[in-house]
């Protein structure tokens, strides 16, 4: 199996990281009663807004990363893996580069808030050092709100 290569994504990714985000997120779609965020966004606007990265393996796609400096953190905005290549470590790799991009950008504390639907991502975060901080309504989602101290 070829090795993983993590890079800045270019507005030619733009495409391909919106095909990946339903894949990964489709599984949610039922459960929250409407298409996740993430399936929504669009990626060419934050190819030039946000921080983008994209995980290939073999000329694959099988990861990308959505991070936002704010004033006092960083914003982890989206994470996916494609379906097939779950369970491979490619989330963790993705987070790691999220804490990266919050050092680079000189803040201590990453966060995030994926829907409370997402039972599996809210239970990985806490063994990843996120601790969630509450829950709320946003944008007409329930999110759990997690946040890592670096």
């Amino acid at each position: 199996m070829a090795e993983p290569s993590l890079r800045r994504a270019n507005p030619s990714d733009a495409e391909f990281i919106a095909e990946l985000a339903e894949r990964a997120y489709e599984k949610y779609v039922a459960r929250i009663g409407r298409r996740p965020a993430p399936m929504d966004a669009d990626y060419a606007a934050l190819i030039g807004e946000a921080t983008v990265w994209v995980l290939t393996r073999g000329g694959q796609l099988v990861g990308s990363l959505v991070t936002c400096v704010k004033d006092d953190h960083l914003l982890l905005d989206a994470v996916a893996v494609d379906p097939e290549a779950q369970g491979l470590g490619y989330g963790a790799l993705l987070l790691r580069r999220a804490e990266d991009d919050a050092r680079e950008a000189g803040r201590t504390e990453v966060r995030l808030y994926p829907n409370a639907a997402m039972t599996e991502n809210i239970a990985m975060y806490p063994r990843f050092g996120y601790v969630e901080t509450h829950r709320a309504g946003q944008d007409g989602f329930r999110r759990v709100f997690f946040s890592k101290r670096l």
